[in-house]
Formats: C-alpha cells, structure tokens, sequence
C-alpha cells in the first residue's frame, strides 16, 4: 500500500507542478486589465473555408458573413470545396461565396486544402490583395460583429488573433457541455490571460485570423498534420510570432453529440498531438529555459503534459495495485486513496468550469440548469480522454471525416 501511495504521490506533484500556474490564469484572466488597443485599421480580410461535403451546413455559414457589420468592400468569402461529392460548391456560391474546387485523394487533409485556397487567392488577386486570413470550418457561424472585434485587435499588430469559441449546441447533452467547456475554458481564461501576459496564444481548430505577412513567410499553409491548429500554435511560438486574443469576436460551432463521434474527434486530436510531439518538443523543451520562459513552458503542458501525465498514471497504476494487494493492501484503503486523488483532481477541474459558467453565464446558450449541471460534469469529459489518449497509441493511419449533420 505505501508503494502505491508514493506512486501515486509522486503522479500529484507532477500535476501541481505542470498545472499550478494554471490557478494564476484565472486571476490574470479577470483581474488584470486589457492592453489598450489603438484605432482600428480598414484591414481587407479573406475568409477561408475548406468544406468536404458540407451540403447541409455551409449556407448557413456564409449567410452569417455575409451579415457581418465590418464593411461589406473589406472583405470577401472565399470556400474550397475539397474532394466533394455532393452540392457543396455550388451552394456556396449560391450563397455568395467565391468557390474554387480541389480534387486531390492522395492529400485529404485541412491543411493541404487550405494552402491551395490561399496560393489560388495570390493568383488571382494578388499577393498583397488583403492584410489577413481568417479561418472557420463549414459547421460554423459568426456573431455579426465577429469581424469588426477580431480586426480592433489584429490591428494593434499581432500576426495571429484567436476569439472566442462558443457551442451552439451546449445544452444537448454532457459531451457537447463538456468539449463546449473545453473551448470556453481555453478562451476566457487561458487565451485571456496569456494576451494579457504577452505569452503566445493557442488557436483551437476555427475562428482566427492570421497576417498576409505570415503567410507568406510560411510559404502559404504548411501544416498537415492531424490537428493542424496545434502546429501552427506551436510553430508560432517557437518563432516568437505576436498573438493576441479577442474577447468579444464570438462565433459558434456544433460539437459531437453521440458516444462514437466523440470518441472519433479524441482519438483524432490525440494522435495529431503524437505526431506534434516529435515535431516540436525539443524546441519547445529548449525554449523553457530562454527568456520566454511562460510561452514555452505553457504550451508544453497545453499540448503533452495532460496526455502524458494521464498515460503515465494509468500505466503506473496498472502496475502498483496488482502489487499493492499481493503486499496485503484491503480494498477500501486502494479504494480511499483513489477518491482522495481523483477527487483533487476533480475539484481543480470542476474550478475552472465553476468560474467560466459564473462570469460568461449569459454567453452559454443553455438552460440554467444544465448550466449548472455541467458544471460538476465537466471533470468526467476531461477524464473520458484517457481512453482516446491511449487508442491513438497503437492506431494507425487516420482520415479527417465531418461528423453527421444536422
């Protein structure tokens, strides 16, 4: 029992120590002050979107831009219809958006979708024709005044601005609350918090904006992997490129709603992470002992600690309880000391929920009851990763797929 204990002891100083300062956030996030911002630019903006038989969505989407209060002659839509099989372009640009159509299957990724939608816009308007891309997926749609908020901050000279993710499908269920929370979590408190720090902020999938500047450095959109958000959140900070973070550009997306699509979207953005992991943690390990110490060491723990941690204290636990009870350890006292333990855990989860349901209570699109409800489920979706986490070990090659629609 003492071994197992220790083990266990030992998995709980580690979780302090790479996930204490996270505590610190959350009174940076609602305490210190916002940087001043100046006068806006008149920014021209492409807005980027790589649908893959979207058919049932993308109209709405597009509608929500093209509603946008940011004036209607700075910024255009732009859709690449990648490998579709159904009506995806055509409704797009029925909808009003420039379409270009991609066919390639030996490349099926976001990334590769985006790259060719950018170098077709430097074709054929220029490479100097806006100042700014943004990015959204097809299931997505835009508060109208997304692009005026996201373009105040863009403006004070950051080369990457992420804004606030919401789920229009909160309330459905504990699995859209629980990744719905994952989102908010990480743009009230983490993105806020680091803007205000100076420290890099993390792009989540969707809903950015990033300079004409950058991608030309980047030769267009280089990213391919899994979860091509995470390597370009990584790439950016280890070249010490400005972002920021806009509070009240709001848009809204639709998270999984069934056991098996979210078990999917897991196993996905934990193999991405894997494949992250060999591309950038020597940069990022050497970079905590730079002077941009907090970037550094923040986007470590944001992309491996919780996967690694949980992987390690599963196996370690695996190993400690068969041996803790041939030592003579009872059952209850295994049992106890796991409720202590995960206990903690779950209070310092149920923390950040508590306080993001408190001070964006009217931005939650729920009930007040589930609101509160999902608060103290919250900690169950966070743990409901260590099964993915350990599935995209041994799996093997994955395709990006859309969940269904509605």
């Amino acid at each position: 029992m003492q071994g197992l204990l220790i083990v266990n002891l030992i998995i709980g100083v580690i979780f302090v120590l790479c996930y204490g300062y996270q505590l610190y956030y959350i009174l940076v996030a609602y305490l210190k002050k916002d940087k001043p911002l100046p006068e806006p630019k008149k920014n021209r903006i492409a807005v980027l979107v790589a649908a893959k038989d979207e058919e049932k969505v993308i109209e709405r989407l597009i509608r929500s831009l093209r509603e946008q209060s940011y004036p209607k002659e700075l910024y255009e839509i732009f859709v690449v219809a990648d490998n579709c099989t159904d009506r995806t372009a055509n409704l797009a640009r029925e909808a009003g958006a420039t379409v270009y159509e991609r066919e390639n299957p030996n490349e099926r990724a976001k990334g590769y979708a985006l790259n060719f939608l950018i170098h077709k816009i430097w074709e054929d308007y220029g490479d100097d024709a806006f100042s700014g891309f943004v990015v959204f997926d097809a299931d997505n749609f835009a508060d109208r005044e997304f692009l005026a908020e996201i373009n105040k901050v863009f403006s004070a000279g950051y080369d990457v601005v992420t804004a606030y993710r919401n789920s229009a499908n909160y309330g459905k269920n504990w699995l859209t609350a629980g990744m719905g929370m994952y989102f908010l979590r990480d743009a009230t408190i983490m993105n806020r918090a680091r803007a205000k720090l100076g420290a890099n902020t993390c792009v989540t999938g969707t809903g950015f904006i990033f300079s004409n500047r950058l991608a030309k450095e980047n030769e267009g959109w280089p990213f391919h992997t899994l979860t091509e958000d995470g390597e370009f959140t990584m790439d950016n900070a280890c070249k010490g490129v400005p972002t920021g973070y806009a509070h009240d550009a709001i848009f809204y997306d639709f998270q999984p709603e069934t056991g098996k699509d979210s078990w999917n979207q897991k196993v996905r953005w934990c193999k991405g992470g894997l494949q992250i992991f060999k591309l950038y943690l020597g940069r990022l390990m050497r970079g905590i002992f730079s002077k941009r110490f907090l970037t550094f060491f923040d986007m470590t723990n944001f992309l491996f600690c919780a996967y690694f941690t949980a992987v390690t204290a599963t196996v370690a636990n695996i190993i400690a309880v068969p041996l803790a009870f041939l030592a003579g350890a009872k059952v209850l006292e295994v049992l106890v000391m796991f409720l202590w333990m995960g206990g903690f855990v779950y209070f310092a989860l149920m923390l950040f929920s508590l306080c993001i349901t408190i001070s964006d209570w009217h931005r939650i699109p729920a009930p007040w009851w589930k609101k509160v409800l999902y608060v103290v489920t919250f900690p169950a979706f966070i743990f409901s990763f260590a099964a993915p986490a350990f599935a995209a070990i041994f799996k093997g090659d994955i395709e990006w797929k859309s969940p269904p629609r509605n």
